[in-house]
């Protein structure tokens, strides 16, 4: 049968090339196909004969090639070459099609990619996230929870703009916010911190040294841990001998506020939630765990004209904080996640589940004596 003369001869010859270059590459059989022959062979002895084809791109002789209808024709001409060897393509590899149409990829690292970063939170959520579908591996400890759309580290905590309050300019505003913010890293996402060091920032730079109970009862905590004198309220930390965290990502999610306080004071309210995943520190293990940490942090910038404060450093109004799977009665300074494969030495959980990624709920401390369950984590 002779050829379809809807495809000029060159177009046909270069799809055909075109078409045998994938297939050579996937090892499919090498014999062309009959028109392929065909028009090889009718090619060759036209361009012995000196007659060359017409070329494809510029359309016919004696036809207008610059109007809209000429554009419209080399441009969807262009996109059927296109997409026939995109098919071609595909057919050999349908995992590289956007999305994984054909369920190619694992559910956990699928999720995880899908999965579109939630816009900087800015007012209180009303209600808990949905449920996450997934398994957390190494190469995706996040997935299977709400924390796989939150941001990471640092970049989850979004300032709001600055503008001036009572007695203090739009510039000292905004240097409390960054201070409020190196506070945040330093005690939640610094990795030293969260290996078992000190948030010398923290200490050194940003609490005011004239709120001597809060430097130095944290310092005194931070070298003797036990119970009622647990760094653990104001940091986040972890015993390297016992696990290893997983990654480079501890996900972020909350938002920071403020307004005009007493006396001319900026009264600066933070709420976030971190969520570290963790292994076993044996290096060949594949367990992965999760410890979500929410604190409630409200700090002042007073007006040193009317109060003993240092300039520019910033004081501890309140601190409260809620954490999720971790022992419950252990005081020596460090967070510990159950693991699978260690044997708890706390008293199993007690009470009703809480979900630790439902931000609209107040933090209550009103069970902070007992071993609450976690939902999930």
């Amino acid at each position: 049968m002779d050829p379809d003369p809807s495809v000029p001869d060159d177009v046909w010859a270069r799809f055909v090339q075109d078409s045998e270059q994938d297939i050579r590459a996937s090892q499919a059989p090498k014999e062309p196909s009959a028109r392929a022959r065909m028009v090889t062979e009718r090619l060759r002895q036209q361009e012995a004969r000196g007659e060359l084809p017409q070329g494809w791109r510029t359309g016919p002789a004696g036809h207008g090639t610059h109007g809209p209808g000429a554009r419209r024709r080399k441009v969807w001409t262009a996109i059927g070459v296109v997409l026939a060897a995109a098919v071609a393509v595909v057919a050999i590899k349908p995992s590289l099609l956007p999305g994984d149409p054909f369920g190619t990829a694992s559910d956990s690292a699928a999720g995880s990619r899908s999965a579109a970063p939630l816009p900087a939170e800015t007012a209180p959520e009303t209600a808990a996230p949905g449920s996450v579908p997934g398994t957390p591996t190494l190469d995706e400890p996040f997935a299977g929870s709400p924390a796989v759309r939150y941001a990471d580290g640092a970049d989850g905590i979004v300032l709001p703009e600055a503008k001036a309050v009572g007695v203090f300019s739009k510039d000292q505003v905004a240097r409390a916010l960054e201070q409020t913010r190196a506070l945040l890293v330093d005690a939640n996402l610094d990795r030293v911190t969260l290996l078992g060091g000190t948030p010398e920032t923290v200490l050194d730079k940003v609490l005011d040294p004239k709120q001597p109970e809060m430097i130095d009862d944290l310092r005194s905590q931070l070298r003797k841990p036990g119970k009622g004198h647990d760094p653990l309220h104001f940091v986040s930390r972890f015993d390297p001998d016992e696990v290893r965290l997983v990654g480079d990502v501890v996900k972020t999610r909350g938002r920071t506020t403020f307004e005009a306080g007493e006396d001319g004071a900026v009264d600066i309210h933070t709420d976030y939630t971190f969520v570290y995943a963790v292994a076993p520190a044996d290096p060949d293990s594949t367990e992965v765990a999760r410890t979500i940490v929410r604190r409630v942090i409200d700090l002042r910038l007073a007006d040193p004209a009317k109060y003993q404060v240092t300039p520019g450093r910033l004081a501890v109004v309140s601190n409260d904080n809620d954490i999720f799977n971790s022992a419950c009665f252990a005081h020596d300074g460090f967070l510990h996640p159950r693991l699978a494969t260690t044997e708890a030495t706390d008293p199993p959980p007690s009470g009703p589940p809480v979900d630790p990624y439902d931000r609209s709920r107040e933090i209550d401390d009103s069970g902070a004596e007992t071993c609450g369950t976690v939902s999930r984590t």
